[in-house]
């Protein structure tokens, strides 16, 4: 049978600064993430590959096309699978780098995404972990151009990083923002998720790169905040009340959350805030089929779509 979904809009780059580019990938919803890369003529590093190999190569073109040499170094944000999975696409001429917990969360989740959608053409994904890691803080140098890699606590994950480049005052946040999307933060913390927010406000970035989602600015922080917060609201209300997540997530009234994409994923936000509730410690392990499950349920009976 045909799919009847809309085609999905194409990869494109857009010039932060000098030498700085972001890798936007329409519309951002699932397995849709952000990439980008910083050159100064002389090298490359790369934020984040893709979910598929057609599109890690995708963008391994258009740094070429850029007129960047070829990159020898890439940072994960975390360990998820659209961030990583085309790794491999530039390995071994380039280092991978992640904190800590970003290797050992991908090579303890293998295949991930090909466990929630089986029938995405990936391509050969050779799973390929960073080699290069580091707890707390990291600064590298792409000529004179200052990259600073900083791990926020427990997140969107266990292991994210912000990359951050001071002189331009330009940040790739990873998953820790989802502009225009639902964030989610099922596998890492809802409370360390808010304070992940403050260091990015501390940062006083100009131009922010969402692990999802058009280019923005630090106001982009606020709609993040007033999410989280709203599930917290309902995570202490519903529980009080003996209810599941589920119950709740099928009742709340999204308001202003309403035009976010990927709803159902409230539903996993409640779990990992109704888990903290009962003192489970952020980035403590869920079980996966009743997230994903309920999400599911949310979702009308059916597994979200891989838009890769």
């Amino acid at each position: 049978m045909a799919s009847t979904e809309s085609p999905v809009a194409e990869p494109y780059l857009t010039e932060l600064d000098t030498g700085v580019h972001a890798f936007i990938q329409p519309d951002g919803g699932w397995c849709l993430n952000n990439a980008g890369f910083v050159t100064d003529g002389d090298a490359t590093l790369v934020v984040d590959t893709a979910a598929t190999d057609r599109r890690a190569r995708l963008l391994r073109r258009r740094i070429a096309e850029s007129g960047a040499p070829t990159p020898r170094t890439v940072v994960n944000t975390h360990h998820h699978g659209d961030h990583t999975y085309g790794n491999g696409v530039f390995a071994p001429e380039a280092t991978i780098i992640g904190h800590a917990a970003c290797r050992r969360e991908l090579l303890a989740a293998g295949h991930q995404l090909h466990l929630v959608w089986p029938h995405v053409e990936y391509g050969d994904i050779r799973l390929t972990a960073p080699t290069v890691t580091f707890t707390d803080e990291l600064t590298l140098h792409i000529g004179d151009i200052e990259v600073r890699l900083i791990h926020p606590g427990i997140a969107h994950t266990p292991g994210d990083t912000i990359v951050w480049l001071p002189q331009q005052r330009i940040v790739f946040t990873g998953d820790l923002v989802f502009h225009g999307g639902t964030p989610f933060v099922f596998m890492g913390s809802l409370t360390g998720s808010l304070r992940a927010l403050e260091v990015l406000r501390g940062l006083d970035a100009v131009t922010v790169v969402p692990g999802h989602g058009p280019v923005a600015g630090p106001e982009v922080y606020d709609d993040i905040e007033r999410y989280l917060r709203f599930v917290d609201g309902l995570a202490r209300e519903g529980r009080a009340a003996d209810r599941t997540p589920l119950e709740v997530a099928r009742e709340a009234d999204l308001g202003p959350f309403a035009a976010l994409a990927e709803s159902e994923r409230l539903v996993a936000n409640l779990h990992r805030a109704y888990a903290e509730l009962a003192g489970a410690e952020p980035g403590a392990p869920l079980d996966p089929l009743a997230g994903f499950g309920d999400m599911a349920a949310m979702n009308g009976g059916v597994l979200m779509a891989c838009h890769a």
